[in-house]
């Protein structure tokens, strides 16, 4: 669908003879045939303001004076789209994209939003190259109102008030941040009020994730074995059947607090425990030993017994395959990047935060104990989109960015490890090419955000 855009321009509202005047493009006032003698609405997010258009020669501009630009939270040279309804005499820019983020740092000027500060740029580079408006909020400034305060770059990061966006995309990086009652009361007033459309409206866990695609038969394939660690029995019949098994806490991330358990050929048992140096090892005489010592860990903390996998690996260190999954400008699911990711030394899992590193999949195939003639970067995306639309499909809740990991066997056969609906920034950055060229996974955000937006 082709889209229309305008650029802002900001003056003063002294230059205007009434305050509701907002001047646009000649061309664009005829081909919409929008009346110029009576007020319409002008929307942005959730604002609504009576204004009165006046025909402006240039191409492609809508001028807006400066206090109307402060409420609807408007700044000088955004690029949005535009569209006018003439059955409800309404002319609406935007999308306005509200980024729900975890903490701001006051006093780091340059890195506001630590991390995340690098791909809070880049979005809004891109926003401004593909028709979309955006800034960044914290739970702090959700409330029950019709506007909030945020972060939006302007030459460098300023703090304004804005309508409800459109669309919220939420990357808060604590189930606790969005639980939280604020939070969920403005969630559910901006639904329900404003329509706003929220994407990645929560954290999935392991057993929730597992639990819903084994529904989808034709996911079956894909699935290890694994349960709710719920008894000493579940342990005992998973250890009896396989020799190795991985505990796995079912809200962790980045690794943390992995245990693999081996048995040995004497009927030992061997933990390794994930820490930020390698992995502990303990060994225990017998399996009732092992759940005793590791009881007071699983009551704190529920987790996710599986089957282990003979997974391909390179020098001995496991290779596990980072899927990017997002919905694209037509809503549909595509791969936007597979990457391999290879564990460091003296590590069992392969995620960045524990010493992992990145290769190429064809790269990691090669390097590799994967059965050559074997397909497996197509077996890997076929895996990944059909896991996705499986989320969409069981678990409740609007997703348009999955992270899938996913593992090859020694065998060839593709095997689902863990989704992630807040996938990192960083795990997904380019192997090679220019930095200061925005990446595609940043360009499906707003071209997806375009479209659940309706423009």
């Amino acid at each position: 669908m082709k889209r229309t855009k305008v650029k802002i321009q900001i003056q003063n509202a002294g230059l205007y003879p009434d305050d509701k005047i907002i001047m646009l493009s000649d061309a664009l006032v005829k081909k919409w045939k929008i009346p110029t003698q009576s007020t319409l609405t002008l929307r942005f997010g959730s604002a609504k303001h009576e204004v009165r258009i006046v025909p402006l020669t240039q191409a492609g501009i809508l001028r807006i004076n400066d206090s109307m630009a402060a409420k609807c939270g408007l700044s000088h040279g955004d690029s949005l789209c535009i569209q006018f309804k003439l059955s409800t005499r309404t002319l609406q820019i935007g999308p306005l994209i509200g980024v729900m983020i975890s903490r701001v740092y006051a006093g780091a000027v340059d890195k506001p939003f630590g991390a995340i500060t690098a791909f809070s740029r880049e979005l809004t580079d891109a926003c401004k190259i593909y028709g979309a408006s955006v800034f960044f909020f914290t739970p702090e400034e959700c409330g029950s109102g019709d506007t909030l305060r945020g972060w939006h770059y302007a030459g460098k990061w300023v703090k304004s008030s804005f309508p409800v966006p459109n669309i919220i995309y939420n990357r808060l990086t604590a189930r606790k941040l969005e639980n939280r009652a604020n939070v969920q009361q403005f969630i559910r007033h901006a639904k329900n009020q404003h329509q706003t459309v929220m994407f990645n409206e929560k954290y999935l866990n392991k057993t929730e994730v597992f639990d819903a695609l084994r529904k989808e038969t034709g996911l079956h394939i894909y699935l290890p074995e694994s349960y709710l660690l719920r008894n000493f029995q579940m342990l005992k019949s998973m250890c009896t059947k396989y020799s190795t098994v991985f505990l796995k806490p079912i809200t962790g991330s980045l690794g943390k607090g992995i245990i693999r358990v081996k048995r040995q050929p004497d009927n030992t048992y061997v933990c390794h425990f994930t820490n930020l140096n390698g992995a502990r090892k303990q060994t225990f005489d017998s399996l009732s030993a092992m759940f005793s010592s590791l009881s007071g860990k699983i009551k704190q903390q529920r987790h996710q017994i599986q089957q282990g996998l003979n997974l391909i690996s390179i020098g001995g260190r496991p290779v596990d395959f980072r899927a990017l999954v997002q919905r694209n400008e037509l809503g549909q699911w595509g791969i936007t990047s597979i990457v391999a990711r290879i564990a460091g030394n003296h590590h069992f899992v392969s995620n960045l935060a524990r010493g992992g590193s990145l290769s190429s999949v064809k790269d990691a195939l090669v390097r590799s104990n994967f059965p050559s003639g074997a397909e497996g970067n197509s077996k890997l995306r076929r895996a990944a989109l059909a896991i996705a639309k499986g989320v969409e499909t069981q678990i409740p809740g609007h997703f348009a960015e999955l992270g899938i990991d996913l593992a090859l066997d020694t065998q060839g056969r593709v095997w689902l490890l863990e989704v992630n609906s807040k996938p990192s920034k960083d795990d997904n950055t380019p192997l090679s090419g220019n930095e200061s060229k925005i990446r595609p996974s940043v360009k499906q955000i707003v071209q997806y955000s375009r479209y659940a937006a309706k423009f």
